[in-house]
């Protein structure tokens, strides 16, 4: 018992998660905003740029998540589920840059309704996995896990919502898309998108696990 007392304890793994998730939302909002200004070369060069620039402040929060959870040897919750919500989250940023790297590698020639509405989709989404991630900061305080659950159940019904979009969108582009060049551009797109809420919606699982373990 002496021993673990001298040991590094805790370590402050929510408050990294929360700086994590606000370079998502970031990055999140100006992808969203570069798929908005899209027939504006220069403001959606800028914004990929944005995008990138969020997702690098990611990478370093997750290293810093990372170097910490080494050198922690008692965690305020399970050291397997920290692993995973970190690597998930690092997921969603990928994710968002490798979009917008996408669609200026593809030379994408036009937005469509169903992208334009699937980046507002993954805006929400990340949106509300940064508010549950939020509420961890309070775990065992007052409402928190509550609150976290009920934002993860909203994470949830914007993951379907994404997919209803994204098999509106692939409909319409097999049956109404003439160029087959933009046909597989954009499938590629949605394909990407629908990830992005794929993956918040495993942080908002993970998420959930450690709110119910640790109520």
């Amino acid at each position: 018992m002496i021993f673990s007392k001298l040991l590094p304890h805790e370590g402050n793994f929510f408050e990294l998660t929360s700086r994590h998730s606000d370079c998502i939302v970031d990055a999140a909002r100006n992808f969203c905003q570069l798929v908005m200004n899209y027939s504006d070369r220069d403001v959606r060069v800028a914004l990929a740029k944005e995008v990138d620039a969020a997702e690098l402040r990611a990478n370093a929060v997750a290293a810093e998540f990372n170097t910490a959870l080494h050198k922690t040897f008692i965690t305020p919750v399970d050291r397997e589920q920290l692993h995973q919500l970190i690597g998930s989250m690092d997921g969603v940023a990928d994710l968002l840059r490798d979009s917008a790297e996408t669609m200026a590698l593809y030379d994408l020639q036009a937005v469509t309704p169903e992208l334009a509405k699937l980046s507002e989709v993954s805006l929400l989404c990340c949106e509300r996995m940064d508010q549950a991630i939020k509420q961890l900061t309070r775990l065992g305080k007052g409402d928190a896990g509550k609150q976290a659950l009920l934002l993860c159940s909203e994470v949830d019904a914007l993951e379907s919502e994404s997919d209803h979009v994204m098999r509106q969108g692939m409909s319409r582009l097999f049956r109404e898309e003439p160029d087959v060049r933009e046909l597989i551009k954009l499938k590629a797109m949605y394909d990407l998108l629908e990830a992005v809420t794929d993956r918040c919606e495993d942080v908002a699982k993970l998420i959930e696990g450690i709110v119910l373990e640790n109520a």
